[in-house]
């Protein structure tokens, strides 16, 4: 399994109503041991998570679930990310 970090920010069709279906959805993502953590930025402009998956291709199929991504609340990006220290 790889690390990779998703960086959401909000778009300007955000609805604040979709954080809850989020937050539920991260929930489900951490008890299947896929999640390693995730949290807000402080200026409201989004925020990040780091998952676990087997391939890139698998990792931006399994974020194409987010609520914020399907409402097109936020805009999703995902790299790979290998931590050095």
């Amino acid at each position: 399994m790889r690390k990779y970090l998703v960086m959401a920010m909000r778009t300007p069709r955000f609805d604040s109503t979709v954080i809850e279906p989020h937050k539920l959805w991260l929930d489900d993502v951490r008890s299947r041991g896929q999640l390693v953590e995730s949290g807000k930025f402080t200026d409201g402009t989004g925020g990040a998570y780091v998952i676990t998956a087997e391939s890139l291709d698998a990792a931006r199929e399994l974020i194409r679930t987010d609520p914020i991504h399907t409402t097109g609340s936020s805009e999703l990006t995902v790299y790979e990310w290998e931590i050095t220290g």
